[in-house]
């Protein structure tokens, strides 16, 4: 069985001159609560595993373990929404860790720091602008006690979080269950401050970069609807019908035929507010950028010149149907999906989410396509190869 808390908290929450701190938490609650010193050693003794992950949009922990164990779930996942034992030794263990994290992820990775450069280009005001780990180090690394305790007040309450138990579980254990460890936790005064809305983009952006890697790239980044957006689903389905495995147009063209790339893939950000929709590829020996940019344009400007067809359109339909059925028959995946539907505002979305991309028509690709893929609305990034540039 499953159990799943979600944290109404993600990087969008965060102070622009604090940003990190929400990812931080993902590794500062494992680190021991109140009344509980070794979190993963008292749920290894009940036979039960735990991870999380922190979005833009909130942070999530869940826990597998037998059922007839689950009262130790719901002691562990109250001890720490309770209090955390924080101290300063164990936070500056965890500020280095997370310092280690980005190094690793953007500054050491191949092509690692295109996306946070892209955030930068593409948002101006929404805090989408930086990444879940935060803007850069130092502002992790010189986060107080103080600063980590008030944020974990603020966000880390009873009625800023969602509880989700599936499995061979019954509901009125549940909430008993429930009452028991999660009733005594007070209410807590939490400020959510309203987000600031990202103005439409007018004209397009161009940031060229130059990095020691082998190959030229190419990303380009498009503004698209929210997760409630009512061209979000087409939006979804369109960067399958582009990049949806090896059938997808962008391989079959770019890749296999014009051979302009090496790679090329194309897929959506898809957080709960207005999110971007990533084209990016690898290109071939002798191609330019503006090369590739141009037949990548060419891709995209065919969805509303020369519409899909049916047959492609049902398709990705029936793609997306599998994957969702399948995502639906593991009771974590279960648990996780329940609880992000019930953020957005509606737990039984689970239920109906599927509809939505039926729903789409051929022509309604036509028309998402030409609404998104207007020059005005993208943000590029070239990147340039140092070691092509010697030879």
């Amino acid at each position: 069985m499953a159990v799943n808390l979600l944290y109404k908290v993600g990087a969008r929450n965060e102070n622009p001159d604090r940003t990190g701190f929400a990812h931080l938490f993902e590794h500062l609650m494992f680190d021991g609560s109140k009344n509980v010193a070794d979190f993963d050693h008292q749920l290894q003794l009940a036979g039960g595993e735990c991870n999380a992950f922190t979005t833009n949009d909130y942070t999530n922990y869940y826990i597998t373990l037998p059922k007839q164990n689950i009262e130790t779930a719901f002691w562990l996942e109250s001890d720490r929404m309770l209090e955390l034992g924080i101290t300063p030794e164990k936070l500056e263990i965890q500020k280095n860790v997370v310092i280690e994290e980005y190094n690793q992820r953007y500054l050491n990775k191949p092509y690692g720091d295109w996306f946070l450069m892209m955030r930068y280009l593409a948002y101006k005001r929404h805090p989408y602008m930086w990444p879940t780990i935060g803007k850069d180090t130092q502002e992790i690394r010189f986060a107080s006690l103080d600063e980590v305790n008030s944020f974990f007040y603020n966000y880390y309450a009873p009625n800023n979080a969602i509880l989700v138990v599936a499995g061979d579980v019954e509901t009125e254990q549940v909430k008993a269950l429930a009452e028991k460890w999660f009733g005594p936790i007070p209410r807590r005064d939490t400020h959510i401050a309203p987000l600031p809305v990202e103005p439409e983009q007018t004209v397009p952006q161009l940031l060229v970069l130059k990095r020691n890697e082998p190959l030229n790239a190419i990303y380009i980044g498009f503004h698209m609807d929210s997760r409630l957006g009512p061209r979000y689903h087409a939006t979804d389905l369109i960067s399958d019908i582009l990049a949806g495995g090896e059938s997808g147009r962008l391989k079959q063209h770019l890749v296999k035929e014009q051979k302009t790339f090496t790679d090329v893939n194309a897929y959506i950000t898809g957080e709960t507010d207005p999110g971007l929709f990533i084209v990016e590829g690898k290109l071939s020996d002798g191609v330019t950028l503006e090369q590739a940019e141009m037949c990548i344009c060419n891709e995209l400007r065919s969805l509303w010149e020369q519409p899909i067809t049916d047959h492609e359109l049902t398709k990705v339909k029936n793609n997306i149907e599998v994957k969702k059925t399948i995502s639906e028959v593991n009771v974590l995946n279960k648990a996780m999906n329940l609880a992000y539907y019930e953020m957005l505002g509606d737990a039984s979305m689970i239920n109906t989410d599927a509809d939505n991309y039926q729903k789409v028509s051929v022509e309604d690709i036509a028309k998402t396509a030409r609404y998104l893929f207007r020059p005005e609305n993208s943000s590029t990034i070239f990147y340039k190869s140092a070691q092509k540039s010697k030879q």
